[in-house]
């Protein structure tokens, strides 16, 4: 694998991590129950 490769996929992955977590952050703090699709979080309640 040449640098240049490394270096974009190492970017792009950085990318998806960071877009990821503020996704998760922004609808963790919209006040929106947590859900999980399985009723574990409704069972727990």
């Amino acid at each position: 694998m040449s640098l240049m490769r490394a270096a974009v996929l190492s970017l792009m992955m950085l990318t998806a991590v960071a877009v990821s977590g503020a996704g998760i952050y922004a609808a963790t703090t919209s006040g929106a129950q947590a859900t999980d699709g399985y009723g574990i979080t409704a069972f727990t309640r």
